[in-house]
C-alpha cells in the first residue's frame, strides 16, 4: 500500500491509497484544495473543518448535477460485464451527446464557481 502526502488549506495530511494511484489521489487532492480556496476568498478563514464540509457539499452538488445531466441524455454511467462500458438506450455509446453532457457540466462547474466569487 502506498501513501500520498497532500495539502489542503495549507496543512499536510498523509493519505494511504493502492499502488499506482499516487498520482490521481494527488490530482483529487489538489482539485479539492482548489474548491476549499475558493470558498477561503468567498467566506474567509471559517475553520478546516467547515471549509471540508463546504467543498464537500459543493463538490457533491458537481457530482449530482453532473449525474442528473448523463440520466437526462440517458447515458449510463455504470460498467457492464468485464468492465465494459454499458450503452445508451439505443445499443450504442452516444459520444455526440457525452460531449454536449461534458460541456453542460462545465458551464455548471462555472455557475457554482461564480456564484462563490460572489459570495
Amino acid at each position: 500500500m502506498a501513501s500520498v502526502d497532500v495539502s489542503i488549506n495549507g496543512r499536510s495530511y498523509q493519505i494511504a491509497c493502492e499502488n499506482g494511484e499516487e498520482e490521481r489521489l494527488s490530482r483529487l487532492a489538489d482539485y479539492v484544495d482548489e474548491r476549499v480556496q475558493e470558498l477561503v476568498m468567498a467566506v474567509g478563514q471559517a475553520g478546516d473543518t467547515r471549509l471540508l464540509v463546504m467543498a464537500s457539499l459543493l463538490i457533491a452538488d458537481e457530482l449530482y448535477e453532473a449525474q442528473a445531466a448523463l440520466d437526462r441524455h440517458g447515458i449510463v454511467t455504470q460498467s457492464g460485464e468485464g468492465g465494459a462500458p454499458k450503452t445508451n438506450r439505443d445499443g450504442a455509446v452516444a459520444e455526440d451527446r457525452l460531449v454536449s453532457v461534458i460541456e453542460a457540466m462545465a458551464d455548471r462547474i462555472e455557475t457554482i464557481a461564480a456564484g462563490i466569487e460572489r459570495g
